[in-house]
C-alpha cells in the first residue's frame, strides 16, 4: 500500500507527491538561482535596480488589483482605498526615489535573510539523517551572515550590497535546490536497483 523508502525520512516518506513535484523541478528552478545568483555577483548594482524595478512594479501592480477589488466589491471600504493608495505610492517611490527605495529594500532584506535562515535552519534539521542535509545548514548559515553584513552597512552600502547579497543568496538557493534534486534521484536510481 504504502511505497516506503527506508532511504528518507519519515516526513518525505508520508509527502511523497510533494517529493516526486520537488524533485521533477528543483533542478530546473537550482539551474535558473544559480544564473541569476552569479549574474547579481558579478553586476551587483544592475542587480539591485533589477530588484528595486521588480518590487516598485509589483507594488504598483498589487496597488492597482487592490483598488479595483475596492471599487467593485465596497466602494465604501477606507481601508481598501488606503491600502491601495500606500502601495501605489510606495511603488512609485521607489520608482522616483531609486536609491532611498534601494535602501529601504536593504532593510526589507536584511529581514528577508534572518527569515531565509530560521527557514532554512528547520529545513537542514528535520533533514539531518539525510546526505545533503549540510547543504541546506550551510544555506541558511550563509543567509544569517548575509543579513548580519547587511545591518552593519546599511543604508549607505544599500547600492552595492543589495545586489551583491541576493545573488550570493539566489547562488547558494539554487545549489541547494540543484543539489536536493540529484540526490533525490540517487536515491530513485538506488531503489530501482534493489
Amino acid at each position: 500500500m504504502w511505497n516506503w523508502n527506508n532511504n528518507l525520512s519519515p516526513e518525505m516518506n508520508i509527502n511523497k507527491n510533494l517529493v516526486d513535484n520537488f524533485k521533477k523541478y528543483a533542478k530546473i528552478s537550482g539551474i535558473i538561482f544559480i544564473i541569476l545568483g552569479s549574474a547579481g555577483i558579478f553586476f551587483p548594482t544592475f542587480m539591485s535596480f533589477t530588484t528595486l524595478a521588480f518590487v516598485a512594479y509589483l507594488m504598483l501592480f498589487a496597488g492597482i488589483s487592490a483598488g479595483w477589488l475596492t471599487w467593485q466589491s465596497n466602494k465604501n471600504d477606507w481601508a481598501g482605498w488606503l491600502k491601495s493608495f500606500l502601495l501605489v505610492m510606495v511603488g512609485l517611490f521607489m520608482i522616483f526615489y531609486p536609491m532611498q527605495g534601494i535602501a529601504a529594500l536593504g532593510l526589507l532584506f536584511a529581514i528577508y535573510f534572518f527569515t531565509d535562515a530560521f527557514a532554512g535552519f528547520g529545513l537542514a534539521f528535520s533533514l539531518k539523517p539525510q546526505k545533503m542535509w549540510w547543504l541546506w545548514l550551510i544555506n541558511a548559515i550563509t543567509s544569517l551572515v548575509l543579513g548580519v553584513i547587511f545591518i552593519i552597512g546599511w543604508p549607505f552600502s544599500s547600492l552595492f550590497m543589495v545586489g551583491l547579497l541576493v545573488g550570493i543568496s539566489l547562488l547558494f538557493d539554487g545549489v541547494a535546490l540543484l543539489s536536493g534534486g540529484i540526490f533525490l534521484d540517487e536515491i530513485d536510481k538506488k531503489e530501482d536497483k534493489d
